[in-house]
């Protein structure tokens, strides 16, 4: 017993001797490259590099929209905030980094904020030789349940969409369906027209134009689930994803319409400043509900988690504030048993996605991880990792830190590309969300 406690102790020590002291930054480099030449594919990378040779974290700053606004700000407002300071000491240099602009928050800021995060994360993973799920906890799972779109023109389409993805072994679907009468709408094919029309705004360097009405589509969504359920059966779990497009009455009027379908969870049937409407739907309808990928603070939101009034949080990682965020609204929602869904879409880098995995991994109340696993060959270049994707799970290597680095000299082959979201305007011309 003597001589085991002795080994243990003599690893213990030499650990600790092969630790770096006086570990500080030494740079910030930003990273704005756009592999997939995607219209919402441009990712603002940051690489934090620390005084060690050969020690240095990766995150993901990429906010659509604001990408160039977000590298000009982690260049000129946090990169001074960094420099000197120690890496392992995350806690206090998030809450440094959100103070220091003094007037805070907001997209460009929580994005910045949520990369950096992510970065340092992957080194402490790195000096302590573990992944950053073993920092956070250890696995509570295995493997992360994860979903597809299937997407299409009319009800038959999806269909056929659905079923491709079930062969490929998804349990979960997000079945999404063009509105009759509209040239385009959230997560389906566009129009002939408007494509040509989209293109000559991106010539231009100017945001395409869409227009919407939500009442053709409220009276489409439920029929496409009555199409689904009586064509590809109740053994498969279907979501959906209304992306705040519709009037409150018009999103308590779906989620009772959607309760004969037993859905997955209906996802963002409000904007966020509709709380009020929010208790309408837990009133009078049973159908799950998911949100929070457009929340920009680790406490937006908080109302709808203290007051039960969803199922599924949404929060995107790179948005609200990278790793230590996530866990922390997790832990959150945890005695009210309301489950991780965080916002994976293709428009964050592989970076983002594992980092998302990670913290899925190590939560107990974990839902389902939205995540990408058919990527362009040039994401492959530039990014040595991705999830990996089997059997509808995905899952992550146990390679210290985040486990995945940037090729920066194949990252500067695709440049930044101006694609400007859309804009959105009802038939009468005014300001409609995306």
């Amino acid at each position: 017993m003597k001589r085991r406690q002795f080994l243990l102790g003599s690893l213990a020590s030499a650990a600790w001797a092969a630790a770096p002291r006086n570990l500080k930054i030494a740079a910030v480099k930003v990273v704005v490259t756009n592999p997939g030449r995607a219209a919402l594919g441009n990712y603002v990378l940051v690489k934090i590099e620390t005084n060690q040779a050969g020690l240095w974290g990766w995150g993901d700053c990429t906010c659509s929209g604001s990408e160039l606004g977000v590298a000009k700000f982690l260049e000129e407002h946090m990169t001074p905030g960094l420099i000197g300071r120690n890496p392992m000491q995350l806690e206090d240099l998030w809450q440094t980094l959100f103070f220091l602009p003094y007037y805070r928050s907001g997209s460009v800021h929580m994005s910045a904020i949520s990369g950096i995060d992510m970065a340092l994360w992957d080194i402490k993973g790195k000096v302590a030789d573990l992944p950053v799920y073993e920092l956070l906890g250890g696995r509570a799972r295995q493997r992360l349940l994860t979903y597809s779109t299937a997407s299409g023109h009319d009800f038959q389409e999806v269909e056929e969409n659905a079923r491709k993805l079930m062969a490929r072994g998804y349990k979960v679907i997000k079945a999404q369906v063009a509105t009759p009468g509209m040239e385009s709408g959230y997560s389906v094919p566009q129009s002939e027209r408007q494509r040509t029309s989209t293109e000559k705004a991106y010539e231009a360097g100017l945001p395409p134009s869409e227009t919407w009405e939500p009442g053709a589509y409220v009276r489409t969504v439920p029929r496409l689930f009555d199409h689904l359920r009586k064509t590809i059966g109740e053994n498969i779990e279907l979501l959906h994803d209304v992306h705040e497009r519709i009037t409150p009455n018009q999103a308590v009027a779906l989620a009772q319409d959607l309760q004969p379908y037993k859905l997955f969870y209906l996802e963002d049937p409000l904007r966020p400043e509709h709380l009020d409407t929010f208790r309408l739907i837990r009133q009078r309808a049973s159908t799950p509900i998911a949100m929070g990928e457009v929340y920009v603070g680790p406490w937006e939101g908080l109302n709808l988690i203290e007051e039960h009034l969803v199922d599924y949080v949404r929060n995107d990682l790179v948005h609200c504030g990278g790793i230590t965020t996530g866990k922390k609204i997790a832990i959150a929602c945890e005695p009210k048993g309301i489950l991780t869904a965080w916002h994976g879409p293709s428009n964050i880098s592989p970076i983002a996605h594992i980092a998302n995995a990670h913290v899925s991994l190590s939560v107990p109340n974990f839902g389902v991880q939205e995540a990408t696993v058919d990527w362009p060959p040039a994401v492959h270049e530039v990014f040595s990792a991705t999830p990996s994707f089997d059997n509808g799970y995905v899952n992550v290597s146990d390679k210290p830190g985040l486990g995945i680095d940037v090729n920066e000299n194949a990252a500067v082959k695709y440049p930044y590309l101006r694609r400007l979201r859309p804009t959105v305007r009802r038939a009468d011309d005014s300001a409609w969300p995306y």
